[in-house]
């Protein structure tokens, strides 16, 4: 599913986590297949715009959207209930595409380990954030990068190697300094604190893995670019 799909969509599913980031990894995946800039305010204004963009004269577009329960979804990832967390997910894209959704969007990286449970729940296209991710990073020349987020992230091999297999060498922190990476995003960010001894810890290392050849750096998690960007 490339831009040729979006181009002609009509209905967007969204599967989201955590209200707070929801709107800025939904914009920054479908601009990427779509391949628009575009003004973004809300979401329903951003995808008539997206539609528009394309379409002309006064053409906008349905959307359909699902916010599930992040606290059960936590609980799930504490718990290491990923296939229930699955079935959650899948379950909320088959309904979401029964009442007429022609695409997902997962908008949620940590999410993405259960992403095949809910491809094979679905007959939609399911737009992968890997793909965007592999993409973006390529298209700047890169190919050894940092790789920042939850713990899940940045130790699981489901990011990880879905980054090789696209051509990606993905570098992460030690474990400890997993551990604090991950309690900063659900202690801090995820509550709405951004403290700038947070601040000062992701960009040292940010800094440490440019020493160890990182080209560029994943924020892998969306809340982390609520504390970190590129100036």
């Amino acid at each position: 599913c490339h831009s040729r799909f979006i181009h002609s969509l009509y209905f967007i599913f969204t599967l989201t986590g955590h209200h707070t980031v929801t709107i800025q990894i939904l914009y920054t995946v479908i601009s990427h297949f779509c391949q628009l800039k575009v003004t973004f305010r809300f979401i329903p204004k951003f995808f008539f715009r997206l539609v528009n963009q394309k379409k002309g004269g006064n053409i906008s577009a349905p959307i359909v959207m699902v916010s599930v329960e992040f606290e059960e979804i936590v609980q799930c990832q504490k718990q290491s209930e990923w296939q229930r967390a699955g079935e959650i997910l899948a379950k909320a894209g088959k309904k979401l595409e029964m009442i007429g959704a022609e695409g997902i969007v997962l908008a949620t990286n940590t999410m993405h380990k259960v992403a095949p449970q809910i491809e094979q729940a679905i007959s939609i296209p399911f737009l992968h954030i890997l793909d965007a991710t592999a993409d973006a990073i390529k298209s700047r020349g890169l190919n050894k990068v940092a790789l920042l987020g939850t713990k899940f992230t940045m130790s699981d091999n489901f990011y990880r190697d879905g980054l090789q297999q696209r051509g990606i060498v993905p570098i992460v922190p030690s474990d400890e300094t997993q551990n604090e990476i991950h309690r900063i995003i659900f202690d801090e960010l995820c509550v709405g604190k951004f403290l700038p001894t947070s601040k000062a810890f992701y960009l040292k290392i940010i800094d440490e893995l440019k020493n160890q050849g990182a080209e560029g750096v994943i924020l892998g998690c969306t809340e982390i670019g609520l504390l970190v960007n590129q100036s």
